[in-house]
């Protein structure tokens, strides 16, 4: 859009919108979804998937607590979608078991613990059966987990994302008008490697990142307090400022987490004053955060001379 003031032209660019197509929405290729159609779940305000390049980073744990501290701390209607259709492990980590119900449209009631609405492949299929799926049952699978369940009205929709950069992870960003990601990765060069390229997979599809969040930064000594930099010390700080992305914040390893996620409550219910549930709070509130400042940009237009 232009405008003339005497000689001049006035340009006006929202920022965070690629200028690929109009109005900064990309052109998916998933079918039924043609002209931005189908992007949107019902009710749902903002959804943000909690992704990393790698496996065994604690992703799951990191998406879990986020939910956890967006509902009980912040206060805010939250869902959580387990999209590891492989390795499904919301379903421990927050205490929930059972098939869901189904309401009058056929449409799946998620489960609720802690404040937080959850659905997973884990509530359909047995325990420890193993789910031997070729692509496309996959991305039909991840389509129905998040179209077909009765979300009712949310703030914001956790997505725990499958590790990698594959078709499962383009999905969800191609079915899904995904707000932001979160990138979460260990201090590890290995670790923050394949986490680049999972920002770079969001930037491809126009996705924002809201920030990198460093997790097992350290181990501190229970006995004198020490901390030891088992994976490596501040990567995914120097990695965010590489990337020109903002740091969210650091989670160290600690037993606790661990037995928590185990047992089946998140850490920031067990020991909501610990450090360790202060730093989750803490990230859960810049996510808040980013996500306001970018709808905020989005919608304030920059205006060139």
């Amino acid at each position: 859009m232009f405008a003339r003031r005497g000689t001049q032209r006035l340009s006006v660019i929202p920022r965070y919108l690629p200028a690929e197509s109009p109005g900064g929405v990309m052109s998916f290729s998933a079918k039924g979804n043609e002209k931005g159609k189908g992007l949107y779940i019902d009710g749902v305000k903002d959804i943000i998937a909690v992704a990393s390049g790698k496996g065994g980073v604690g992703k799951s744990t990191t998406a879990v607590n986020l939910a956890v501290s967006l509902a009980n701390k912040w206060q805010l209607k939250v869902g959580l979608l387990d999209a590891d259709v492989y390795g499904p492990s919301i379903p421990t980590m927050m205490k929930i078991h059972g098939k869901p119900e189904t309401n009058q449209d056929l449409k799946m009631i998620p489960k609720e613990n802690y404040g937080v609405r959850c659905m997973s492949m884990g509530l359909l299929v047995e325990k420890d059966a193993p789910i031997v799926w070729r692509g496309p049952m996959v991305m039909s699978a991840l389509q129905k987990l998040a179209k077909g369940v009765e979300w009712e009205k949310l703030d914001i929709l956790v997505v725990d994302m499958p590790p990698g950069t594959g078709d499962a992870q383009l999905t969800i960003s191609q079915q899904l008008r995904l707000s932001g990601a979160v990138i979460v990765s260990t201090p590890q060069d290995i670790a923050l490697m394949d986490a680049r390229r999972g920002a770079q997979m969001f930037s491809k599809v126009a996705v924002p990142i809201l920030g990198v969040v460093e997790n097992m930064s350290c181990f501190k000594c229970p006995h004198c307090g020490e901390p030891s930099y088992i994976f490596g010390e501040g990567g995914a700080r120097r990695t965010a400022h590489e990337m020109s992305l903002e740091y969210l914040g650091e989670i160290p390893i600690e037993l606790e987490i661990r037995k928590c996620s185990d047992d089946g409550i998140p850490v920031v219910i067990t020991s909501p004053d610990s450090a360790v549930a202060k730093a989750y709070n803490d990230v859960a509130y810049k996510v808040v955060d980013r996500l306001d400042k970018l709808k905020r940009v989005q919608f304030c237009p920059e205006i060139y001379i």
